[in-house]
């Protein structure tokens, strides 16, 4: 039996079409642990955008719960939205792992 990984399962996407998804408002980290790890990670890899433009994959859920991968830079983190290079927004609740 083969267990499929998230990284296995992706769509890769580029961010020009991230704005034609529709995103849930539902978490997909269901423990705060993860939550903070994800908040972490997401800081970090702002720090890594604005000083050297380095780019991160980010594994996130649409509302029809298809999961995707996006290879990118990440500018902003806010408290809701994150805001990649060339200004398109994620909810932070619809991100699963950022690498």
């Amino acid at each position: 039996m083969t267990i499929r990984t998230i990284e296995q399962t992706a769509l890769k996407i580029e961010k020009e079409s991230i704005k034609d998804l529709s995103f849930s408002r539902k978490e997909v980290l269901l423990d705060i642990d993860s939550q903070l790890m994800r908040n972490h990670d997401l800081h970090r890899a702002q720090i890594l955008g604005n000083l050297s433009q380095g780019k991160v994959s980010i594994w996130f859920e649409t509302a029809n719960q298809k999961l995707y991968r996006v290879d990118t830079t990440i500018w902003a983190v806010g408290s809701q939205f994150i805001t990649l290079k060339g200004g398109t927004a994620i909810p932070i609740n619809s991100i699963v792992k950022i690498d």
